[in-house]
């Protein structure tokens, strides 16, 4: 019986990888664990730690690693401890992580340290901020990578990882986004309160490179949508380094009518809304890969999704309220696109099966070896 042990820190990751921990979880030969901990386990940004309690997973671990506001290397070193702690009490084979968060980049170097697998999904891809720096580290230490894309796969391997180690099997949460259990969208409506028949979601997180200059872009930016006087589901931003200065700026608008300011969106009901949005706008990675796949027009804000690949739906734009008001006023007037099928087609989870459920997986040597481009 193979002990796999998944990571989740965020309400976007579990949203992605959560498929992923239930073919685990049904498989005979497997059994799963799952720790729970990041922005979950904050009540500021939803306690969406009552999200991944509801799959009823027979060996969860909710543990807080952070308080509000504590510096990024801090939550590393605490994180860092209690995967290790877990580790210890479960003793995987496996430890899966997730994109490039702090919590992976913790889990993955637990298992480096202790010599046990990593795998880590959706490695390979380019932002242009510290979390590009996170997802590489992540990728170095990592074992076995599932990437979303021939692109990414090829980056990896320019960057000494093992071929036969890395297997494109697209974006996990394009499964959900294609599949026919999305909730509807009046349903969707009634459980946030939202009343706007027509609406672009934002979701505008810090770039923790520009932590000084947060409050000013995040003032800029909701002025913009403001004067654009169209309605807005506005989701909280992520706990990096400079949340608190967004919040701060989006406590001016709590009573502005034409925002709805939700701190957390269960991922399920964010495809529904997303699904039916005039467009989404920020600087969230939804708006370059969750959107394209719909086809719904998205603006990118600023400098976090900078070097991401960008599709033909994808407006880029600066802080600047001019230039974000102009952004909206093109995107409106163009409609929907063509969906895009860049990061996947939806049938990640049998790509994952299929690279899991060999000997070959199994028997991926946990000394790593730099292999050269010849």
């Amino acid at each position: 019986m193979k002990k796999v042990l998944f990571l989740t820190g965020t309400r976007a990751d579990f949203g992605k990888i959560k498929r992923l921990m239930h073919f685990v979880d049904r498989h005979e030969d497997m059994e799963l664990h799952v720790l729970v901990t990041g922005m979950h386990m904050m009540k500021l940004y939803g306690a969406t730690h009552l999200e991944v309690r509801r799959e009823s997973f027979d060996n969860m671990y909710l543990v807080a690693n952070q308080y509000s506001g504590e510096p990024m290397c801090s939550v590393l070193g605490n994180t860092i401890s209690i995967v290790s702690r877990i580790a210890d009490e479960v003793r995987p084979d496996l430890i899966v992580v997730h994109g490039d968060r702090l919590e992976a980049l913790a889990g993955a170097t637990v298992g480096a340290l202790s010599n046990t697998l990593v795998c880590h999904i959706e490695g390979g891809e380019l932002s242009g901020t510290v979390d590009e720096l996170i997802r590489h580290s992540i990728s170095k230490l990592a074992h076995i990578h599932m990437v979303a894309n021939e692109e990414a796969r090829q980056r990896l391997i320019q960057m000494g990882e093992d071929p036969s180690s890395v297997f494109v099997v697209g974006s996990p949460d394009l499964d959900v986004m294609g599949s026919d259990d999305l909730p509807d969208l009046q349903s969707v409506k009634r459980h946030y309160d939202i009343e706007f028949d027509d609406y672009a979601i934002s979701l505008f997180h810090p770039v923790t490179t520009e932590e000084g200059q947060m409050l000013d872009h995040a003032l800029s930016y909701f002025s913009a949508l403001q004067e654009s006087s169209r309605n807005y589901v506005v989701i909280y931003p992520n706990n990096d380094t400079g949340s608190r200065a967004i919040l701060d700026a989006l406590e001016m608008y709590q009573r502005y009518e034409r925002f709805l300011i939700i701190p957390s969106v269960r991922f399920e009901s964010f495809l529904t809304l997303l699904k039916n949005a005039s467009f989404i706008i920020g600087n969230s990675s939804a708006g370059i890969r969750e959107a394209p796949f719909y086809g719904i027009p998205s603006i990118n804000v600023g400098t976090r999704q900078s070097r991401r690949f960008a599709g033909k739906s994808v407006t880029n734009c600066g802080y600047a309220s001019r230039e974000v008001l102009g952004a909206i006023k093109q995107v409106a007037s163009v409609g929907s696109f063509e969906p895009s099928a860049w990061f996947g087609d939806g049938n990640s989870v049998k790509r994952f099966a299929d690279a899991i459920d060999t000997d070959r997986f199994w028997h991926t040597p946990v000394q790593k070896s730099f292999v050269d481009i010849r």
